[in-house]
């Protein structure tokens, strides 16, 4: 069998090889952008090559890994035909995930998968990925892009990333150090960040995304809801450039305030969040009045506006604030780590 013919065999069944090709064509220069000296080679490799020698001001180098996706902030794409955030989202996503541990980010890898290949598509999310990584200084350094009919439904997405950083060890943040009397420093998320959305879309899904909505302040669900992950790493340098002892630090995902923060608690220590220190954003109190969850179930299904926490000694909290109001941020104080166990939600 000749190759023109072996290639329309695999396009009958689905597959077509020339889309991905033209993905990589419509992507490769915001891709390129992200890589430093660091990187090897370029993109179209087997393997991504990163060197390690700028890691040698570190006496004992530690990387650190995850991987996450966006859930089915994907089907918000889909439905708003905006893509490109979802690329930034799974960027940030991953990059505070490491940054809890005090892990700078050093490269990313992509995952983009669909039914039916749309290069156009796949490039917007990648570019919007490769926006976000060269705003954080970090390499895009490969990623896979999969055409897979009859396992994702035609004109939908999936959308998942790899992160590698790394920290010294002597500077490595795991809670260990945590204290009852400590204060819990938090930072606003830029809305429901990259969970919480199947719940959001059950709540709204009937609801008329495109108007703007008097108990929204005016905005609209399709802005609301495409908003993109924040990312929290130039509020920990401000910190550090300031000598905090930031002791431990939560990222608020899936499992929000109750959840989440607990994963850094030494034995013994809880938290007392108090609920009266920040105002829900309103697009939060619609999804919570709209699907009928009890105020405790909502603080584990939705981050309600809160996105990132830094636990410091009580005695350096004002100049924490100080410098994170200095960096751009609007922090707040959100409660005080306590003897006990788990999170404390109260007035």
């Amino acid at each position: 069998m000749d190759a023109r013919n072996e290639q329309s065999a695999y396009a009958r069944a689905g597959v077509d090889i020339d889309a991905g090709h033209r993905a990589v064509e419509l992507m490769k220069d915001a891709v390129a952008r992200t890589h430093t000296p660091a990187v090897l080679g370029g993109i179209g490799g087997f393997g991504g090559l990163f060197s390690l020698s700028g890691l040698k001001g570190m006496e004992d180098p530690v990387l650190v890994a995850s991987t996450d996706g966006v859930g089915t902030k994907t089907k918000v794409a889909v439905r708003t035909g905006r893509f490109g955030g979802l690329g930034q989202d799974i960027v940030n996503h991953c990059v505070n995930d490491i940054l809890v541990q005090g892990a700078r980010p050093l490269i990313f890898l992509d995952y983009v998968a669909m039914g039916r290949l749309s290069p156009e598509r796949v490039a917007e999310v990648v570019t919007g990925a490769a926006t976000a990584c060269e705003a954080l200084g970090v390499a895009l350094l490969g990623g896979e892009t999969a055409e897979m009919p009859g396992v994702y439904v035609e004109g939908e997405l999936d959308i998942v990333g790899t992160i590698v950083g790394a920290v010294d060890r002597p500077n490595l943040i795991d809670g260990r150090r945590i204290e009852a009397g400590d204060s819990v420093i938090a930072l606003p998320s830029s809305g429901l960040h990259t969970n919480g959305y199947s719940l959001a879309r059950m709540a709204l899904d009937d609801l008329n995304w495109t108007e703007a909505r008097a108990d929204l302040n005016g905005e609209r669900l399709e802005d609301l809801l495409t908003v993109p992950h924040r990312a929290y790493l130039k509020a920990f340098d401000a910190l550090e450039a300031a000598g905090v002892d930031v002791r431990g630090m939560g990222h608020i995902t899936g499992g929000g305030l109750v959840d989440n923060p607990p994963r850094v608690f030494p034995q013994g220590i809880g938290m007392q969040v108090d609920l009266s220190s920040w105002t829900v954003p309103p697009v939060f109190e619609l999804i919570v009045q709209r699907a009928g969850v009890e105020r405790r179930e909502a603080f584990r299904a939705l981050n309600m506006g809160v996105g990132f926490l830094f636990i410091v000694p009580a005695a350096q909290r004002e100049e924490a604030l100080a410098a994170l109001r200095g960096a751009g941020e609007q922090p707040w104080v959100i409660g005080e780590m306590v003897k006990g166990q788990g999170v404390t939600l109260g007035e």
